[in-house]
C-alpha cells in the first residue's frame, strides 16, 4: 500500500523487457564502438511526408539525430530504400549514403525520353525541355525509373563494402520489410554470413527475424526502429 491507500505492488516490479531492451541497447552500442567499419539500412519505418523539419516529423528526425550522434566518428555507409529524401537534410556526408529507390525531389521525365534529372524546382512548371511531358519524382514509382542517379554513388558503395571482408562489422538495418528486400534485407544477411566478423541489429516492429545461419552473430529487435534509436540518447 502506498501513503494514499494505493495498492503499490506493481510499481515495484520489474519489467523484463525493459531489461532484455537495455541489454540489446548495451550490446548495440559495445559492437559499434568497436566497429572499423559501420553500414547501416534505412527502411520504411523511417519514411516520412513532408520536410523533415516540420514538427509532425520530429521523432524522425531526433531518432536522425540520435544515429549520427552514434556513427559519427566511424567508417560509415548507408543504404536507404526511402524515397523522401529526409536523409539528405540531415548531418550525415552525402558522399557516405546511397537511394538506390530515387529521391522525390529530383526530377526526371515521365516518359522517360531523357536520362537527364534534376534537381527540385531547377526546370520550370516542371516540364521536361526536350519532349514537355510533366516531370515526376525519380523513384520507383516512376513508371520508367531513370537509375542513373544513384549508380555513381551505388558504385562507390559497392566499393565501401568490398574493404568490410574480415574486418569488424557492426551492421545496422533499421525498420526495412521486405518490399525492396533485394536492396538491403537479402544482401546484408549475405554480407554478415561472409563475415566472420561482422554483428546484425535487425530493428523492426514486425519483421525483425533473422536467419538461421547468421543466429549466432545477429541480434533481432522487436520493436520500431526510430523509437529504439531515439532511446539511445536517452540510455547513454
Amino acid at each position: 500500500m502506498d501513503m494514499n491507500g494505493n495498492n503499490s505492488t506493481n510499481d515495484n516490479k520489474i519489467n523484463p523487457n525493459n531489461s532484455i531492451d537495455n541489454a540489446q541497447s548495451e550490446l548495440m552500442l559495445e559492437k559499434l564502438s568497436a566497429a572499423q567499419r559501420v553500414l547501416i539500412g534505412i527502411g520504411g519505418e523511417w519514411r516520412i511526408e513532408g520536410k523533415l523539419s516540420d514538427e509532425k516529423n520530429h521523432e524522425v528526425k531526433e531518432a536522425y539525430d540520435a544515429l549520427y550522434q552514434l556513427v559519427k566518428d566511424k567508417d560509415y555507409f548507408i543504404v536507404t530504400t526511402v524515397t523522401d529524401g529526409a536523409i539528405y537534410d540531415t548531418e550525415f556526408r552525402r558522399d557516405r549514403m546511397v537511394a538506390p529507390c530515387g529521391n522525390i525531389h529530383w526530377r526526371q521525365c515521365s516518359k522517360a525520353c531523357t536520362k537527364d534529372i534534376w534537381e527540385e524546382g531547377e526546370i520550370p512548371d516542371d516540364i521536361c525541355p526536350h519532349c514537355g511531358q510533366p516531370l515526376t519524382g525519380n523513384t520507383i514509382q516512376a513508371e520508367t525509373y531513370i537509375e542513373e542517379g544513384y549508380l555513381p554513388m551505388w558504385k562507390k558503395y559497392q566499393l565501401w563494402l568490398s574493404t568490410t571482408l574480415n574486418r569488424d562489422l557492426a551492421v545496422l538495418e533499421l525498420g526495412e520489410g521486405f518490399r525492396t528486400p533485394t536492396v538491403i534485407r537479402w544482401p546484408f544477411e549475405k554480407t554478415v554470413f561472409f563475415n566472420q566478423k561482422a554483428w546484425l541489429f535487425r530493428i523492426h516492429a514486425e519483421f525483425h527475424q533473422t536467419t538461421q545461419e547468421i543466429k549466432e552473430r545477429s541480434t533481432p529487435i522487436p520493436e520500431n526502429s526510430v523509437t529504439f534509436i531515439r532511446r539511445t540518447q536517452t540510455d547513454q
